[in-house]
């Protein structure tokens, strides 16, 4: 949440003061309440701490086959705006579209449902191996805020919300892996049911941790992954990493490319721009 989202509650309450039968007073009550209460939460998303510069730490794709990247570090740094929990080199991976993928936002009423994007159920394999600290299975999979007026509700009600409820309502469903070197990967938007582990299972490189889903803080199926400096994101510093077997392709999601920018001079060489394909070489 950052300046982006102030400005559109900005817009959204001074069209509450327009509307007919409003008193001016009763205006301005609305507007004072939803600016402070979005500052709010701006200022204190915006506060986290920092982790010591180690270097980009070179993990395994948590995904196999043909991707799109979204929010990645090799479009810029931090990758989602902020450093709070644990984002710094977060990034969120994307199923590639196709004829029957549904469009990123329209002016329908009602959000498509998950199982409609072909990425909807693949596995999420573990980065590394370790000890899982985190497994979290208890969020539904929810309708995409693939429309204009679901997507405006999620961005100054829903997502509010959100942060006011805490990590998991963020996260939705997701596991957290202790590496055992300082170093926790967190797995975000696992499917309902999809976790296949539980705290204190041992896990190896490549095991599979869930199924990807569309649970917490989403607008359509993807995962979101962050390396972190301990298992808690709220207190976690994000640490870089880079992937060793995902190979950017220079092409472009055609649904995505839209977004597309030249990277900024802070991005991690080596990991795919926003809205570039990549490939992993891992079967």
């Amino acid at each position: 949440m950052g300046l982006g989202l102030l400005v559109i509650a900005v817009q959204v309450v001074l069209a509450v003061v327009g509307a007919p039968g409003l008193s001016p007073l009763a205006g301005v009550l609305v507007t004072g309440t939803g600016v402070v209460l979005v500052t709010a939460c701006s200022l204190l998303v915006a506060v986290a701490p920092v982790a010591d510069d180690v270097g980009p730490v070179v993990l395994a794709s948590p995904v196999r086959g043909r991707w799109a990247a979204v929010n990645s570090p090799g479009q810029r740094l931090p990758s989602h705006g902020t450093r709070a929990r644990g984002q710094y080199c977060a990034v969120d991976v994307c199923g590639p579209d196709t004829p029957g993928t549904p469009p990123v936002v329209s002016w329908s009423l009602r959000g498509s449902r998950p199982e409609e994007y072909a990425c909807f159920g693949a596995p999420v394999h573990a980065m590394a191996g370790g000890r899982v600290v985190t497994a979290y299975d208890g969020r539904r999979d929810h309708r995409s805020r693939n429309t204009w007026p679901l997507l405006a509700f999620m961005l100054v009600v829903e997502g509010l919300a959100r942060e006011v409820a805490g990590t998991r309502a963020i996260l939705g469903n997701h596991v957290v892996v202790d590496h055992g070197d300082g170093t926790y990967a967190a797995y975000a938007h696992l499917g309902r049911g999809s976790v296949a582990v539980r705290a204190g299972d041992e896990v190896a490189v490549g095991d599979v941790l869930g199924r990807l889903g569309n649970t917490g803080n989403t607008s359509m199926p993807h995962l979101h992954v962050q390396l972190m400096d301990r298992a808690d994101p709220d207190a976690a510093a994000g640490i870089a990493m880079t992937w060793r077997d995902a190979v950017p392709t220079g092409e472009l999601d055609p649904a995505l490319a839209r977004w597309a920018k030249d990277p900024h001079p802070t991005a991690l060489l080596g990991m795919p721009r926003n809205a570039e394909l990549f490939e992993t070489t891992t079967p």
